[in-house]
């Protein structure tokens, strides 16, 4: 029984010595392996290791209305060799390899020949597959790349690899460059339009396998797998590049002449909101250049000074029981209102002036008489009357950073102090940005009609429209009927009699708007610089466009309004108005619902059947019993058409005579007063305007 125990434990102790020496020499392996075989299995195992790869997709475009690029995705590529390839022989490389650096060095132009040289063969004799020749190199520098000596084999004969990625280009350089937008890697934010409509923009990746080689370097392997990137759609914007080009050089010029900090330039077609030009300039020491550097228009919430005016008067005329013909007492243009002192640039009249020259002439000391004089017993009518203009709500565009507005309310005791509703009359303890104020103006432009300020107008993809945008309106009525022809009345009142009459006194076209000074608040205090603006519209008898130019920190002597942004303003109204609007606006007229040509052809029958019978001129005549005639030449004889207006509605009358546009409006009811000698140049009541009981119109007349 001893001996078969025996056995049975000697068995036992050889499976263990067994097992044990196995696990040992397997260990032994385990460190042989790491010793002395290691790094060649992971370079066996790196040569072998395959990954997909994402491929980036272009981003879509931004378009000018007219189609113009204004932001695109161009490609450029990163060229690399694989120089150590086995299809390219020793004899083949060294006989042209010297030719091929060459070829380099002169397309390039980053290195000499003889250190592209130098550089190739040293990386050949390395066995380097995936050799970097350059990055960011353009499609016109590759197509050069591709005709070169070895390269010219193209990838497997040549070993040639180019990797393409999109970059981002703006065709007319910083034109409108911060409103477009652009993108802070860094950050990997974009900015502007390209911000806000970055899903938009943003294709869908692609994907592709590549196979890693010596050295980690990935290339590519193009089989059945590969998913093309797909690109991202277009936006359409508002930007007129004309008029951008326009308002940004106007804008320039007067920062330079006034040696200002910053400034900005809107142009908005007023009855869509949308924005022609948008131009914002900013003093940069680095390098002493004016540049697009912050969204001035936008995102700058500011004290406008006199501007503010307008809504202040308006909700007085409106809630107020104020009228423009009432006057208050200026005195010697100074004097303590609510307990605030006030001062006007220089004394208006004789001391004692009307609400309208109040207006005209920015009178501040006017102003808070005129706005204590109605709600100092009840300041809440009057911060609640500016409220219903939507004066205090943001315009929730699209582009991020929108400057708040702010308007204070009285009842709240913490922000309310007794001498706040004497300098929020004149524009002060209040803040809006640019582009808020001209949206408000432009509301006064468009009948009373607050849009919202449009930027795009659609989505595309090359010529096919996906998706469009209308405008969109913030509030349909800011003022009643009576108070807004008021308003028109006094904003063009300031163009022809007050502070803007100098700038504008000889312009071809009528334009309505007001200036605006405010000092500048600096670490709480009222400091010596200024913000000047001037804001408007024009053809001011039937806008088109509206505009505001605001000059922040002028320092060459000059700072209101009138004489630093007002300028700029006449500028770009000007050169828009030769560019676009003479031909669109001299010749067209309003006869009843039906837009035809050549309004000054329009006279009375009588007189025109008199003088054709007098010249003896054969006549094909149209009419039956209707009063007004035009005719046109057909052949050798002259047809005599009918012409119908609107009884309803006032007719277009630019282009006729005193005598003929006079009898034509008194004969539908209209009042009508005229200044000047000749034919109508302006009329002051819009054509196609409902006809109001007991309305009036004024006529300016110029020989042409």
């Amino acid at each position: 029984m001893t001996d078969i125990r025996k056995d049975i434990l000697w068995r036992v102790y050889l499976v263990y010595f067994g097992i044990l020496l196995f696990g040992l020499l397997i260990i032994a392996k385990l460190f042989y392996i790491h010793l002395k075989e290691g790094e060649h299995l992971k370079s066996l195992a790196n040569n072998q290791e395959l990954k997909v790869f994402s491929i980036e997709a272009s981003r879509g475009n931004i378009l000018a209305d007219d189609g113009s690029l204004l932001a695109t995705s161009v490609p450029v590529f990163e060229i690399r060799m694989d120089v150590a390839s086995s299809n390219i022989s020793d004899k083949f490389f060294y006989e042209n390899v010297e030719a091929l650096a060459a070829g380099l060095s002169k397309i390039l132009g980053n290195k000499s020949a003889k250190a592209y040289k130098d550089y190739l063969i040293k990386s050949r004799k390395q066995g380097k597959r995936y050799v970097l020749i350059r990055k960011k190199v353009t499609y016109e520098q590759l197509k050069e790349i591709r005709k070169l000596p070895i390269l010219n084999k193209g990838k497997n004969g040549g070993g040639l690899i180019a990797k393409q990625t999109p970059r981002r280009a703006h065709p007319f350089n910083t034109l409108a460059e911060r409103t477009i937008g652009y993108e802070i890697k860094k950050e990997k934010l974009f900015v502007g339009l390209e911000g806000a409509y970055t899903d938009v923009l943003t294709g869908k990746n692609g994907k592709q396998l590549m196979r890693r080689i010596n050295h980690g370097d990935w290339i590519p392997i193009h089989d059945e797998n590969e998913v093309e990137p797909q690109d991202g759609l277009d936006i359409i914007t508002t930007i007129d590049i004309n008029i951008q080009d326009i308002a940004e050089n106007a804008l320039l010029r007067q920062l330079m002449n006034n040696e200002a900090f910053q400034g900005c330039a809107v142009v908005m077609e007023v009855e869509t909101g949308h924005i022609k030009a948008i131009a914002n300039l900013r003093y940069d020491k680095s390098d002493g250049k004016y540049k697009e550097i912050y969204n001035y228009a936008i995102g700058e919430s500011i004290e406008p000074g006199s501007t503010f005016k307008l809504p202040n008067i308006l909700v007085a005329l409106e809630k107020g029981n104020i009228k423009l013909t009432d006057s208050v007492i200026t005195r010697e243009g100074f004097d303590v209102v609510n307990g605030m002192s006030v001062q006007d640039v220089h004394k208006i009249g004789n001391g004692r002036v009307t609400v309208r020259d109040v207006f005209e002439h920015s009178s501040n000391v006017g102003m808070a008489k005129v706005i204590s004089r109605a709600f100092e017993d009840n300041p809440t009518q009057f911060i609640d009357g500016l409220y219903e203009m939507s004066l205090n709500k943001p315009l929730n565009i699209e582009i991020s950073g929108e400057g708040q507005p702010y308007i204070k309310h009285p009842s709240n005791k913490k922000t309310w102090w007794g001498t706040s509703l004497t300098a929020i009359s004149f524009g002060y303890e209040i803040q809006l940005t640019p582009l808020q104020l001209l949206t408000f103006y432009n509301s006064i432009a468009n009948d009373g009609v607050m849009v919202k300020p449009m930027f795009v107008t659609g989505i595309g993809m090359g010529d096919v429209i996906k998706e469009e945008f209308e405008t969109e309106i913030i509030n349909r009525r800011v003022v009643s009927k009576e108070t807004l022809e008021q308003a028109q009345s006094l904003l063009e009142g300031v163009v022809k009699r007050g502070t803007g009459k100098n700038v504008f006194k000889d312009a071809a076209y009528t334009v309505a708007g007001k200036t605006g000074t405010a000092k500048i608040v600096t670490d709480g205090k009222y400091t010596r610089d200024y913000n000047a603006s001037f804001v408007g519209y024009f053809p001011a008898d039937d806008p088109k466009y509206s505009c505001i130019v605001a000059v922040n920190k002028p320092t060459a002597g000059k700072y209101y309004g009138g004489a630093v942004a007002a300028p700029a303003f006449r500028e770009i109204a000007d050169k828009i108005y030769s560019i676009s609007l003479v031909l669109d606006l001299d010749h067209q007229t309003y006869y009843g619902d039906v837009q035809k040509p050549e309004q000054k052809d329009a006279v009375p029958y009588k007189d025109l059947k008199t003088i054709y019978e007098a010249l003896g001129v054969n006549t094909a005549d149209y009419l039956h019993n209707e009063t007004w005639a035009m005719a046109t030449l057909n052949n050798e004889e002259v047809e005599i058409e009918s012409v119908q207006f609107a009884l309803n509605k006032v007719p277009n009358v630019k282009g006729m005579k005193a005598k003929d546009a006079v009898y034509l409006l008194e004969n539908l009811g209209i009042e009508t007063s005229f200044t000047g000698r000749g034919y109508v140049r302006t009329q002051s009541v819009k054509a196609g305007k409902p006809i109001s009981t007991g309305q009036k119109i004024n006529l300016q007349l110029a020989i042409y």
